[in-house]
Parts: C-alpha cells; structure tokens; sequence
C-alpha cells in the first residue's frame, strides 16, 4: 500500500494552495453547465484540469552555489539587455543586465528566489496590463518589486502582470530571509519575471532558452563560469 501511495504522489504533481478557489470554483461550474446540457460540462471539465495544471507546484533541485542567480520563473527568456532599475527597486540609477522571463497561460506560475539573501525592499505598483513581452511592460504594467541582499551584492526581482494576468501574490515581507529556489509569490494567468543583477555578473542562458524556476542558472554574479554559446535550432 505504501508503495501504491508513493508511486501516485510521484504521478501527481502538487498544486499550490493558491489555486484551490479557483479549482472550486471550476468545478461548480462545471456542475452547473454539465445540469444545462451535458456537452457544456465536458469543455468545463477541460477547464477545471487546466486550472489544476496551471497552478501546479512540482519540487525543484536548486543548484547552492554561492553567485549563482536561478531562474525565478518557468518561462522563455525573451529578453537580455541593460537598463537602469525601476525608482521603486531604490537601486542606484545605473544601468543593471536586466533578463526578462516571459512565461505563458501553461507555465508553471509559482515563483522562486533567485539567490540567498534577505528582503530589503518590496513594493508593488498598480498599472496597465499590456503584453507581458513588450520590453514597456517593466514601466507601464502591474508589478510587485523586490530587492534582494546577498553577502556582495543587491539584485531586483520584479513580478509582472501581463495581459491576461489580474494579480500578483506575495508570499513574503520585508527583512525576511530568502535560499536559493524558495517560493516568494505567484502570478495569476500569464505573465513576466525581471531580475537585475550587476553588470559585472557573468550571463549564463541565451534568448528564446527555455527557464526552469529554482533550476536553470541565469546568471554568475562571480563570473566563474567558463563563457558560454548559444544557437536556436
């Protein structure tokens, strides 16, 4: 029996909590369109496992060494460019590598810390709801703004609403501390993660790559690693 129960935890991936009112949610509905005429409660079936599998929150192996900077989101890095932080991150104004992590409606949402350090700043500013990949979207969306302290250095984590998305979840507060791939918050229905690390840091991922939150390394903030190449294929 116990062998039974561990083989379908291993089947069944977790779902955040996040996601249980809106599972119920979907289920009553399905109830209701399946009572009108049974072939409306077939498509509400469909949505209520998608619902299920967008708020998955499946177990991740984090890399631990120190300078690393993981992916916080499941995603496509759509873009890898220098900007000057948002004023809300309350970094100097100079420009930061900035890589952005797009990620779709059948991404995993659930977000992770990129490094090891404690939660100096955390702000979130109300806006628009453009395309998440639109590099204007970091100005003009709705976003939840983080700074991390590590033992060298400061980095900005910045939660992006995108078109469909209609709320970002923070699971954390200020001066707490944050490991490496530890969940801080969430984002509802598509969306896009900025991380802003100093321009010194060593990038280790190319655009188009495809993220994995608490797995896929970024960035090098020591520059250790050995120089990297990328092609799309």
């Amino acid at each position: 029996m116990t062998d039974i129960l561990e083989s379908m935890r291993r089947i069944f991936v977790p779902i955040h909590k996040e996601g249980y009112p809106f599972i119920l949610i979907a289920l009553f509905a399905t109830i209701v369109l399946a009572w009108l005429w049974s072939p409306l409660g077939w498509i509400g079936t469909i949505l209520t496992v998608w619902v299920c599998y967008f708020f998955r929150d499946p177990p991740r192996v984090t890399p631990i060494r120190e300078g690393l900077v993981v992916s916080p989101a499941d995603g496509r890095v759509n873009l890898i460019t220098t900007a000057v932080p948002p004023a809300e991150l309350d970094l100097p104004a100079e420009p930061m590598t900035r890589i952005s992590v797009f990620m779709n409606v059948f991404d995993c949402h659930v977000n992770r810390a990129p490094v090891t350090g404690r939660i100096t700043q955390i702000l979130y500013t109300p806006g628009l709801f453009l395309n998440a990949e639109l590099d204007k979207a970091s100005e003009d969306n709705e976003r939840n703004a983080l700074v991390i302290e590590t033992a060298s250095t400061k980095i900005g984590v910045v939660q992006i609403a995108g078109l469909v998305a209609r709320r970002i979840v923070s699971f954390v507060k200020v001066g707490e501390a944050l490991s490496t791939g530890e969940r801080f918050g969430l984002i509802r229905f598509g969306s896009r993660l900025d991380i802003y690390v100093p321009m010194s840091a060593q990038v280790l991922v190319g655009l188009g790559q495809t993220a994995v939150a608490g797995e896929t390394v970024l960035a090098d903030l020591t520059a250790n690693e050995p120089a990297r190449q990328y092609r799309v294929g």
